[in-house]
């Protein structure tokens, strides 16, 4: 009887190795609530490390909207999930449109919203509503120095694990968003201001 009960060793392996695994690690934090809404540099970290994408506007070198503005969708990560930096980091190739238009103009804004996450669907706010907080962050994008190198990688590929097996002959390197403006819009009233150095002092 003992022997009815005991799995064919081909079926032991694959159970022993997913229980030798560690166990998966959050791709993203689980926005739960924001901080006060009038403490907004607080928040504005909340939604920079809360948000895995964020759409990156441009000046366009596109010869048919050449000098008009240029939207992408771009992954990043301000820092492995419990660890935000509150520095936007990407992954970037020179093949991509944006890339193109960053090495003519590195000046750049970024959009980031909760609406990304579960929090603005939870609470049932539209994507617009001022209620589900959004931030606008204005600045140059900047390839990522040595010093800094080991923290983009562990921020980047901690929270997108598939970038590690993109293909290396589209010549990926780290980059990162020198603020320069904040704006951010959490509460009615229109959008606020927030100083980069505000912003890096704030915890999320």
């Amino acid at each position: 009887m003992a022997d009815r009960m005991r799995l064919p060793t081909a079926a032991l392996t694959p159970l022993l190795l997913l229980l030798l695994l560690p166990p998966a690690q959050p791709a993203a934090p689980e926005p739960s609530e924001l901080p006060p809404r009038e403490d907004v540099a607080r928040v504005a970290r909340f939604v920079a490390h809360a948000c895995n994408w964020g759409a990156l506007a441009t000046v366009s070198t596109v010869p048919a909207v050449r000098g008009r503005p240029f939207a992408n969708i771009f992954s990043l990560s301000d820092g492995p999930v419990g660890g935000s930096s509150g520095v936007p980091y990407f992954y970037l190739s020179p093949l991509q449109m944006s890339v193109g238009d960053l090495q003519v103009n590195p000046n750049a804004t970024l959009t980031m919203s909760l609406a990304q996450t579960d929090f603005c669907r939870k609470h049932g706010f539209d994507p617009q509503s001022p209620l589900c907080a959004h931030i606008m962050l204005s600045g140059t994008m900047t390839k990522v120095n040595d010093t800094e190198m080991t923290f983009a990688k562990k921020s980047l590929f901690s929270r997108h694990p598939e970038m590690e097996s993109w293909p290396s002959d589209h010549n990926w390197f780290f980059a990162k968003l020198a603020i320069t403006n904040i704006w951010i819009i959490d509460y009615f009233g229109g959008a606020k201001t927030v100083t980069p150095e505000e912003y890096y002092k704030a915890k999320p």
